[in-house]
Protein backbone atom coordinates (compact mmCIF):
# COMPACT_ATOMS: atom_id res chain seq x y z
CA UNK A 1 0.00 0.00 0.00
CA UNK A 2 1.20 3.79 -0.48
CA UNK A 3 2.89 5.76 2.64
CA UNK A 4 0.91 8.66 1.56
CA UNK A 5 -2.85 9.44 -0.16
CA UNK A 6 -2.72 11.77 -3.34
CA UNK A 7 -5.02 14.72 -2.87
CA UNK A 8 -8.64 13.90 -3.82
CA UNK A 9 -8.84 17.17 -6.20
CA UNK A 10 -12.30 15.95 -7.95
CA UNK A 11 -14.85 13.40 -6.00
CA UNK A 12 -16.84 11.58 -8.80
CA UNK A 13 -20.59 12.45 -9.55
CA UNK A 14 -22.93 10.10 -10.75
CA UNK A 15 -26.89 10.40 -11.43
CA UNK A 16 -28.49 11.86 -8.08
CA UNK A 17 -31.46 9.16 -8.83
CA UNK A 18 -29.18 6.07 -8.63
CA UNK A 19 -25.74 7.51 -6.66
CA UNK A 20 -22.09 6.84 -7.13
CA UNK A 21 -21.30 3.41 -7.85
CA UNK A 22 -19.98 0.70 -5.03
CA UNK A 23 -16.93 0.03 -6.86
CA UNK A 24 -16.32 4.05 -7.87
CA UNK A 25 -16.94 4.96 -4.45
CA UNK A 26 -14.02 1.61 -3.08
CA UNK A 27 -11.86 2.94 -5.90
CA UNK A 28 -11.68 6.28 -4.19
CA UNK A 29 -11.29 4.98 -0.28
CA UNK A 30 -8.09 2.84 -1.30
CA UNK A 31 -6.15 5.18 -3.03
CA UNK A 32 -6.33 7.16 0.49
CA UNK A 33 -4.84 4.11 2.11
CA UNK A 34 -1.94 4.95 4.64
CA UNK A 35 0.73 2.59 5.83
CA UNK A 36 2.13 3.65 8.90
CA UNK A 37 5.49 4.02 10.18
CA UNK A 38 7.16 0.92 11.06
CA UNK A 39 7.72 -0.25 14.54
CA UNK A 40 9.64 -2.43 16.14
CA UNK A 41 8.12 -4.88 18.56
CA UNK A 42 8.32 -8.12 20.30
CA UNK A 43 8.01 -11.19 17.95
CA UNK A 44 5.40 -12.20 20.19
CA UNK A 45 3.18 -9.26 19.52
CA UNK A 46 4.07 -9.28 15.87
CA UNK A 47 1.25 -12.07 14.65
CA UNK A 48 -0.94 -10.50 11.49
CA UNK A 49 1.33 -7.73 10.92
CA UNK A 50 3.71 -7.34 7.90
CA UNK A 51 6.89 -7.48 7.90
CA UNK A 52 9.04 -4.06 7.17
CA UNK A 53 12.80 -5.41 7.03
CA UNK A 54 14.29 -8.50 5.20
CA UNK A 55 15.61 -10.38 8.14
CA UNK A 56 18.71 -13.03 7.54
CA UNK A 57 20.21 -15.95 9.27
CA UNK A 58 23.80 -15.31 10.91
CA UNK A 59 23.46 -19.17 12.07
CA UNK A 60 23.09 -22.39 10.61
CA UNK A 61 19.73 -24.01 11.11
CA UNK A 62 20.05 -26.88 12.39
CA UNK A 63 23.22 -25.83 14.22
CA UNK A 64 24.56 -29.24 14.89
CA UNK A 65 23.70 -32.52 13.18
CA UNK A 66 20.74 -34.12 15.39
CA UNK A 67 18.55 -37.08 15.24
CA UNK A 68 15.33 -36.34 13.26
CA UNK A 69 13.28 -39.15 15.11
CA UNK A 70 13.80 -41.43 17.92
CA UNK A 71 15.97 -44.50 17.62
CA UNK A 72 19.25 -45.19 17.43
CA UNK A 73 22.25 -43.43 16.45
CA UNK A 74 24.56 -45.96 14.12
CA UNK A 75 27.05 -46.36 11.19
CA UNK A 76 24.57 -47.03 8.46
CA UNK A 77 27.94 -49.82 7.51
CA UNK A 78 27.41 -51.69 10.48
CA UNK A 79 23.43 -52.41 9.84
CA UNK A 80 23.81 -53.43 6.34
CA UNK A 81 23.37 -50.03 4.52
CA UNK A 82 25.35 -47.95 2.76
CA UNK A 83 25.58 -44.20 1.49
CA UNK A 84 22.13 -43.04 0.51
CA UNK A 85 19.80 -40.06 0.26
CA UNK A 86 18.09 -40.76 3.16
CA UNK A 87 14.39 -42.51 3.90
CA UNK A 88 11.54 -40.61 4.66
CA UNK A 89 10.22 -40.64 8.31
CA UNK A 90 8.82 -44.53 8.78
CA UNK A 91 4.88 -45.53 9.10
CA UNK A 92 4.96 -46.75 12.65
CA UNK A 93 2.10 -49.08 11.63
CA UNK A 94 3.87 -50.60 7.75
CA UNK A 95 4.59 -53.99 7.70
CA UNK A 96 7.80 -55.65 8.54
CA UNK A 97 10.53 -56.70 5.52
CA UNK A 98 9.62 -60.10 3.40
CA UNK A 99 13.10 -60.98 4.74
CA UNK A 100 14.14 -59.07 8.27
CA UNK A 101 17.29 -57.66 8.55
CA UNK A 102 19.15 -59.30 11.79
CA UNK A 103 21.95 -57.19 12.39
CA UNK A 104 23.23 -57.14 16.64
CA UNK A 105 24.71 -54.16 18.21
CA UNK A 106 25.76 -53.24 22.11
CA UNK A 107 24.14 -49.99 22.95
CA UNK A 108 26.49 -47.80 24.94
CA UNK A 109 24.83 -44.63 25.71
CA UNK A 110 21.97 -42.80 25.46
CA UNK A 111 21.21 -39.05 24.46
CA UNK A 112 18.55 -36.67 25.08
CA UNK A 113 17.34 -33.98 23.32
CA UNK A 114 19.43 -30.67 24.53
CA UNK A 115 22.21 -32.57 25.80
CA UNK A 116 25.38 -30.77 25.70
CA UNK A 117 28.11 -33.92 26.85
CA UNK A 118 29.65 -34.90 23.34
CA UNK A 119 30.02 -38.77 22.68
CA UNK A 120 31.73 -40.80 20.30
CA UNK A 121 30.53 -43.64 18.95
CA UNK A 122 32.97 -46.44 17.94
CA UNK A 123 32.52 -48.93 15.30
CA UNK A 124 29.30 -51.73 15.31
CA UNK A 125 27.79 -49.64 18.51
CA UNK A 126 24.48 -47.98 18.70
CA UNK A 127 23.70 -44.98 21.31
CA UNK A 128 19.82 -44.35 21.77
CA UNK A 129 18.90 -41.21 20.61
CA UNK A 130 15.88 -39.01 21.06
CA UNK A 131 14.24 -36.95 18.54
CA UNK A 132 16.44 -33.19 18.33
CA UNK A 133 19.34 -34.85 20.51
CA UNK A 134 22.95 -34.14 18.90
CA UNK A 135 24.46 -36.98 16.94
CA UNK A 136 27.54 -38.92 18.37
CA UNK A 137 30.82 -38.61 16.17
CA UNK A 138 30.76 -41.13 13.36
CA UNK A 139 27.59 -41.90 13.39
CA UNK A 140 26.13 -41.31 9.75
CA UNK A 141 22.55 -42.75 10.38
CA UNK A 142 19.71 -43.04 12.81
CA UNK A 143 17.58 -46.49 12.79
CA UNK A 144 14.21 -45.53 14.42
CA UNK A 145 12.80 -47.20 16.95
CA UNK A 146 9.60 -49.38 14.68
CA UNK A 147 12.74 -50.94 12.65
CA UNK A 148 14.39 -52.51 15.77
CA UNK A 149 13.14 -54.87 19.33
CA UNK A 150 13.83 -51.75 20.98
CA UNK A 151 16.72 -53.41 23.38
CA UNK A 152 18.53 -51.54 26.14
CA UNK A 153 21.70 -53.34 26.02
CA UNK A 154 21.83 -54.37 22.78
CA UNK A 155 19.78 -53.56 19.68
CA UNK A 156 18.52 -55.92 16.85
CA UNK A 157 18.45 -54.07 13.43
CA UNK A 158 15.63 -54.95 11.42
CA UNK A 159 15.78 -53.23 8.31
CA UNK A 160 18.91 -51.36 7.04
CA UNK A 161 19.46 -47.31 6.68
CA UNK A 162 21.43 -45.86 4.46
CA UNK A 163 24.12 -42.67 5.40
CA UNK A 164 21.98 -39.82 6.13
CA UNK A 165 19.01 -41.52 7.14
CA UNK A 166 16.72 -39.78 9.63
CA UNK A 167 19.42 -37.62 10.43
CA UNK A 168 19.05 -33.61 10.29
CA UNK A 169 22.87 -31.66 9.12
CA UNK A 170 23.76 -28.73 10.05
CA UNK A 171 22.24 -26.28 7.70
CA UNK A 172 19.77 -28.52 6.16
CA UNK A 173 16.61 -25.71 6.97
CA UNK A 174 18.95 -22.75 6.66
CA UNK A 175 22.57 -21.59 6.24
CA UNK A 176 24.17 -18.71 7.05
CA UNK A 177 23.15 -15.07 5.05
CA UNK A 178 20.21 -17.14 3.92
CA UNK A 179 16.62 -14.81 3.75
CA UNK A 180 14.85 -16.02 6.84
CA UNK A 181 12.17 -13.39 5.98
CA UNK A 182 11.29 -10.91 3.30
CA UNK A 183 9.86 -7.38 3.60
CA UNK A 184 6.38 -7.39 2.92
CA UNK A 185 5.43 -10.81 4.12
CA UNK A 186 2.87 -11.44 6.49
CA UNK A 187 3.91 -12.69 9.60
CA UNK A 188 1.93 -15.92 10.63
CA UNK A 189 2.58 -18.75 12.98
CA UNK A 190 5.26 -20.18 10.54
CA UNK A 191 7.16 -16.73 10.42
CA UNK A 192 7.12 -15.88 13.83
CA UNK A 193 8.65 -19.86 14.41
CA UNK A 194 11.32 -19.15 11.97
CA UNK A 195 12.69 -15.28 13.44
CA UNK A 196 12.72 -17.30 17.24
CA UNK A 197 14.67 -19.91 15.22
CA UNK A 198 17.02 -18.03 14.17
CA UNK A 199 17.40 -15.90 17.10
CA UNK A 200 15.36 -12.86 16.82
CA UNK A 201 13.57 -11.83 19.95
CA UNK A 202 12.24 -8.29 17.84
CA UNK A 203 11.38 -7.43 14.79
CA UNK A 204 10.39 -4.35 11.89
CA UNK A 205 6.98 -4.19 11.33
CA UNK A 206 4.27 -1.78 9.51
CA UNK A 207 2.06 -1.60 12.88
CA UNK A 208 -1.90 -1.68 13.08
CA UNK A 209 -3.39 1.07 11.96
CA UNK A 210 -4.93 3.29 14.56
CA UNK A 211 -8.61 3.65 14.34
CA UNK A 212 -10.87 6.09 16.22
CA UNK A 213 -14.48 5.62 16.46
CA UNK A 214 -16.49 8.61 17.19
CA UNK A 215 -20.58 9.07 17.45
CA UNK A 216 -22.89 11.89 16.90
CA UNK A 217 -26.61 12.46 17.40
CA UNK A 218 -27.89 14.49 21.20
CA UNK A 219 -30.56 11.47 21.34
CA UNK A 220 -27.09 9.16 22.31
CA UNK A 221 -26.29 7.70 26.05
CA UNK A 222 -23.32 5.87 26.97
CA UNK A 223 -24.46 2.25 27.98
CA UNK A 224 -23.78 2.66 31.71
CA UNK A 225 -27.11 5.54 31.73
CA UNK A 226 -30.28 4.73 31.86
CA UNK A 227 -31.68 6.43 28.43
CA UNK A 228 -34.37 9.21 29.11
CA UNK A 229 -37.68 9.90 27.02
CA UNK A 230 -36.51 9.73 23.55
CA UNK A 231 -32.82 9.24 23.85
CA UNK A 232 -30.96 5.76 22.83
CA UNK A 233 -27.88 4.09 23.73
CA UNK A 234 -24.97 4.59 21.69
CA UNK A 235 -24.46 1.00 19.88
CA UNK A 236 -22.44 2.60 16.87
CA UNK A 237 -19.36 3.58 18.41
CA UNK A 238 -18.94 -0.31 20.32
CA UNK A 239 -20.19 -2.31 17.26
CA UNK A 240 -17.59 -0.31 14.76
CA UNK A 241 -14.78 -0.42 17.21
CA UNK A 242 -15.17 -4.34 17.43
CA UNK A 243 -15.71 -4.52 13.52
CA UNK A 244 -12.16 -2.37 13.86
CA UNK A 245 -10.29 -4.34 15.94
CA UNK A 246 -12.00 -7.31 13.97
CA UNK A 247 -10.27 -5.82 11.09
CA UNK A 248 -6.66 -5.81 12.47
CA UNK A 249 -7.23 -2.38 13.94
CA UNK A 250 -5.66 -0.93 17.01
CA UNK A 251 -9.24 0.92 18.25
CA UNK A 252 -9.47 4.08 20.25
CA UNK A 253 -13.50 4.30 20.94
CA UNK A 254 -14.26 7.96 21.68
CA UNK A 255 -17.56 7.77 22.54
CA UNK A 256 -20.05 10.55 21.90
CA UNK A 257 -18.80 13.38 20.53
CA UNK A 258 -21.35 16.68 21.95
CA UNK A 259 -21.25 20.44 22.14
CA UNK A 260 -20.63 23.61 20.30
CA UNK A 261 -18.95 23.09 16.77
CA UNK A 262 -15.69 24.61 18.52
CA UNK A 263 -15.76 21.40 20.86
CA UNK A 264 -16.44 19.48 18.40
CA UNK A 265 -13.58 21.10 15.81
CA UNK A 266 -11.48 19.60 19.32
CA UNK A 267 -12.42 16.12 19.46
CA UNK A 268 -11.60 15.64 15.60
CA UNK A 269 -8.34 17.46 15.77
CA UNK A 270 -6.80 15.22 18.58
CA UNK A 271 -8.06 12.15 16.70
CA UNK A 272 -6.49 12.99 13.27
CA UNK A 273 -3.01 13.63 15.60
CA UNK A 274 -3.44 10.01 16.80
CA UNK A 275 -4.97 8.21 13.99
CA UNK A 276 -4.64 6.98 10.75
CA UNK A 277 -8.50 6.57 10.10
CA UNK A 278 -11.08 8.18 11.66
CA UNK A 279 -14.87 6.97 11.59
CA UNK A 280 -18.06 9.06 12.80
CA UNK A 281 -21.46 7.64 12.73
CA UNK A 282 -24.45 9.73 12.81
CA UNK A 283 -22.90 12.17 10.86
CA UNK A 284 -24.82 12.05 7.80
CA UNK A 285 -28.38 13.30 7.33
CA UNK A 286 -30.33 15.32 10.18
CA UNK A 287 -29.81 19.00 11.20
CA UNK A 288 -27.74 17.91 13.64
CA UNK A 289 -25.14 16.63 10.80
CA UNK A 290 -25.09 19.32 8.73
CA UNK A 291 -23.93 21.41 11.41
CA UNK A 292 -21.01 18.65 12.01
CA UNK A 293 -20.36 18.61 8.65
CA UNK A 294 -19.75 22.30 8.29
CA UNK A 295 -16.82 21.83 11.26
CA UNK A 296 -15.19 19.01 9.33
CA UNK A 297 -14.98 21.06 6.27
CA UNK A 298 -12.74 23.42 8.34
CA UNK A 299 -10.50 20.79 8.87
CA UNK A 300 -9.88 19.74 5.14
CA UNK A 301 -11.92 17.71 2.16
CA UNK A 302 -15.43 15.92 3.15
CA UNK A 303 -17.76 14.72 0.52
CA UNK A 304 -20.88 13.47 1.01
CA UNK A 305 -22.49 11.31 -1.74
CA UNK A 306 -25.28 8.60 -2.33
CA UNK A 307 -23.80 5.94 -3.15
CA UNK A 308 -25.79 3.14 -5.10
CA UNK A 309 -25.78 0.59 -2.12
CA UNK A 310 -28.44 -0.61 0.22
CA UNK A 311 -27.96 -0.41 3.29
CA UNK A 312 -26.07 2.22 3.77
CA UNK A 313 -26.69 4.56 0.48
CA UNK A 314 -25.97 8.00 2.12
CA UNK A 315 -22.41 8.39 3.74
CA UNK A 316 -19.05 10.17 3.57
CA UNK A 317 -15.57 10.37 2.65
CA UNK A 318 -12.49 12.79 2.93
CA UNK A 319 -9.32 13.60 3.86
CA UNK A 320 -8.88 15.67 6.89
CA UNK A 321 -5.50 17.46 8.25
CA UNK A 322 -2.60 18.10 7.22
CA UNK A 323 -1.46 14.35 7.34
CA UNK A 324 -5.11 14.10 5.29
CA UNK A 325 -5.87 11.54 7.53
CA UNK A 326 -9.24 9.01 6.02
CA UNK A 327 -12.21 10.07 7.35
CA UNK A 328 -16.09 8.14 6.69
CA UNK A 329 -18.72 9.50 7.71
CA UNK A 330 -21.33 6.71 8.35
CA UNK A 331 -25.21 6.49 8.81
CA UNK A 332 -27.07 6.24 12.67
CA UNK A 333 -28.95 3.16 11.92
CA UNK A 334 -26.56 0.41 12.99
CA UNK A 335 -27.41 -1.83 10.22
CA UNK A 336 -26.47 0.61 7.79
CA UNK A 337 -23.19 1.86 9.49
CA UNK A 338 -21.64 -1.98 10.12
CA UNK A 339 -22.51 -2.53 6.51
CA UNK A 340 -20.87 0.15 5.24
CA UNK A 341 -17.49 -0.32 7.63
CA UNK A 342 -17.92 -3.67 6.07
CA UNK A 343 -17.87 -2.87 2.26
CA UNK A 344 -15.50 0.39 2.60
CA UNK A 345 -13.73 0.75 5.74
CA UNK A 346 -12.92 -3.12 6.27
CA UNK A 347 -10.96 -3.23 3.29
CA UNK A 348 -9.12 0.31 3.61
CA UNK A 349 -8.04 -1.24 7.19
CA UNK A 350 -6.84 -4.57 5.65
CA UNK A 351 -5.12 -2.98 2.72
CA UNK A 352 -3.20 -0.72 5.87
CA UNK A 353 -1.83 -3.91 7.22
CA UNK A 354 -0.32 -5.14 4.05
CA UNK A 355 -3.18 -8.13 3.34
CA UNK A 356 -3.07 -9.35 -0.40
CA UNK A 357 -6.68 -10.02 -0.07
CA UNK A 358 -8.81 -6.92 1.57
CA UNK A 359 -11.99 -8.22 0.85
CA UNK A 360 -13.87 -11.18 2.06
CA UNK A 361 -13.92 -14.20 0.63
CA UNK A 362 -17.15 -14.45 -1.79
CA UNK A 363 -18.41 -18.07 -2.53
CA UNK A 364 -21.46 -18.93 -4.55
CA UNK A 365 -24.33 -20.30 -3.05
CA UNK A 366 -27.78 -21.60 -3.63
CA UNK A 367 -30.50 -19.37 -1.96
CA UNK A 368 -33.12 -20.88 -0.27
CA UNK A 369 -35.83 -18.16 -0.24
CA UNK A 370 -36.94 -15.30 -2.27
CA UNK A 371 -34.79 -11.97 -1.57
CA UNK A 372 -36.04 -8.23 -2.52
CA UNK A 373 -33.33 -5.77 -3.88
CA UNK A 374 -33.73 -2.29 -4.87
CA UNK A 375 -33.11 -1.45 -8.42
CA UNK A 376 -30.31 0.50 -9.05
CA UNK A 377 -28.36 -0.73 -6.02
CA UNK A 378 -26.80 -3.48 -4.68
CA UNK A 379 -27.09 -5.11 -2.16
CA UNK A 380 -25.60 -6.10 1.16
CA UNK A 381 -28.33 -8.66 2.07
CA UNK A 382 -27.92 -10.33 5.64
CA UNK A 383 -28.33 -13.71 5.12
CA UNK A 384 -27.42 -17.61 7.11
CA UNK A 385 -24.79 -19.35 4.69
CA UNK A 386 -25.13 -23.48 5.13
CA UNK A 387 -23.36 -26.17 3.70
CA UNK A 388 -25.79 -29.59 2.12
CA UNK A 389 -24.56 -32.05 3.88
CA UNK A 390 -24.80 -35.05 1.09
CA UNK A 391 -23.38 -32.60 -1.60
CA UNK A 392 -21.16 -30.14 0.35
CA UNK A 393 -22.70 -27.44 -1.89
CA UNK A 394 -22.96 -24.04 -0.55
CA UNK A 395 -26.73 -22.71 0.70
CA UNK A 396 -27.72 -19.44 1.99
CA UNK A 397 -30.65 -18.21 3.35
CA UNK A 398 -31.73 -14.67 3.45
CA UNK A 399 -33.19 -13.33 7.24
CA UNK A 400 -33.99 -9.86 8.25
CA UNK A 401 -35.43 -7.45 5.62
CA UNK A 402 -35.16 -9.87 3.30
CA UNK A 403 -37.99 -12.01 4.81
CA UNK A 404 -40.25 -9.08 5.11
CA UNK A 405 -38.08 -7.56 8.79
CA UNK A 406 -37.48 -3.93 8.54
CA UNK A 407 -34.31 -3.02 7.02
CA UNK A 408 -32.61 -1.49 10.56
CA UNK A 409 -33.33 -3.92 12.90
CA UNK A 410 -29.99 -4.85 14.48
CA UNK A 411 -31.00 -8.37 15.51
CA UNK A 412 -30.98 -9.66 12.37
CA UNK A 413 -27.35 -8.99 11.73
CA UNK A 414 -26.57 -10.61 14.43
CA UNK A 415 -27.89 -13.42 13.33
CA UNK A 416 -25.92 -13.77 9.79
CA UNK A 417 -22.79 -15.00 9.22
CA UNK A 418 -22.81 -13.90 5.49
CA UNK A 419 -23.95 -11.32 3.32
CA UNK A 420 -25.80 -11.92 -0.12
CA UNK A 421 -24.31 -9.79 -2.46
CA UNK A 422 -27.48 -8.86 -5.25
CA UNK A 423 -26.20 -7.01 -8.44
CA UNK A 424 -27.52 -3.37 -9.24
CA UNK A 425 -29.46 -4.43 -12.10
CA UNK A 426 -31.85 -7.11 -10.15
CA UNK A 427 -34.89 -6.44 -8.01
CA UNK A 428 -35.17 -10.23 -6.76
CA UNK A 429 -33.33 -13.71 -6.02
CA UNK A 430 -35.44 -16.69 -6.23
CA UNK A 431 -35.23 -19.83 -4.62
CA UNK A 432 -32.91 -21.75 -6.78
CA UNK A 433 -30.96 -19.04 -7.83
CA UNK A 434 -26.87 -19.15 -7.37
CA UNK A 435 -25.69 -15.97 -5.68
CA UNK A 436 -22.37 -14.11 -4.53
CA UNK A 437 -22.16 -14.41 -0.59
CA UNK A 438 -19.52 -12.66 1.42
CA UNK A 439 -18.66 -14.80 4.43
CA UNK A 440 -18.51 -13.15 7.38
CA UNK A 441 -16.76 -15.60 9.58
CA UNK A 442 -13.84 -13.98 12.09
CA UNK A 443 -10.01 -13.54 9.96
CA UNK A 444 -11.65 -13.85 7.17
Amino acid sequence: PPSSSPPITDFPRQKASAGRAVDQQLALVTEAAVTPEPVRIAIADALGLMCAEEVQATRALPGFPQAAIDGYAVRAVDVGGEKGLGAPVPDPDAPAPVEPVERSLPVVGEVAAGSQQPLRLQPKQAVRVHTGAPLPTLADAVLPLEWTDRGRRRVTAQRVVRSGDFVRRTGDDIQPGDVAVTAGSILGPAQIGLLAAVGRSKVLVYPRPRLSVISVGRELVDIDREPGLGQIYDVNSYALAAAGREAGAEVHRVGIAVGEPRRLKEIVEGQIQRSEVIVISGAVGGQGSEMFRSVLEDLGEIDTARVAMHPGSVQGFGLLGEERIPVFLLPSNPVSALVTFEVLVRPLIRMSLGKRNTARRVVRARALNHIASREGRRGYIRARLMRDSETFDYLVEGIGAATGAPAHLLAGLAEANALIRVPEEATEIRPGDIVDVMFLAQGS
